[in-house]
């Protein structure tokens, strides 16, 4: 692994052991050249997911990529990070389950607003805000008065 800091490729390994949710693996390392400490997460890929998007272009799946979206969409809000980091593995693995390589991004963007909608509400909308494409305020009227809607019903 290569030092992140002077690009030196010899480091050490000072502690593994696994995430709370057992999906991946903290590693502390240490570099011989500069002496610096960084932090490594290893974690299983089962295959490599395309994601096609609405245009029709491929590019690889990107996990970071996603767990940004998410964490734009909850920034200020009071969501454990944790609990974030878990929602995407459960994606991950909800992508990878489905047995296809190739993943059209309109079934990650559905996955995502299930989870946020479980997580926050206020960042189910944010997200929304951006997947449905609002142009104008009753767009979000119309999406809030929905999701009030089936809230209501739900607690009935």
């Amino acid at each position: 692994m290569r030092c992140p800091f002077c690009g030196h490729e010899d480091t050490q390994v000072k502690d593994s052991r696994p995430t709370e949710d057992n999906t991946a693996i903290r590693r502390r390392r240490y570099c011989a050249g500069c002496g610096g400490r960084f932090t490594t997460f290893e974690r299983v890929q089962i295959r490599e997911l395309t994601v096609i998007k609405k245009n029709g272009q491929r590019i690889p799946f990107d996990r970071d990529k996603l767990l940004r979206s998410i964490e734009i969409a909850t920034r200020k809000r009071n969501v454990d990070p944790e609990r974030i980091d878990r929602m995407v593995n459960g994606i991950v693995r909800q992508l990878e389950s489905t047995g296809d390589t190739d993943i059209p991004s309109q079934m990650i963007g559905e996955h995502v607003m299930q989870a946020l909608s479980n997580l926050d509400s206020v960042a189910y909308v944010r997200y929304a805000s951006v997947y449905k494409n609002f142009h104008e305020v009753q767009d979000f009227q119309e999406f809030v008065k929905e999701v009030s809607g089936s809230e209501e019903a739900d607690e009935q």
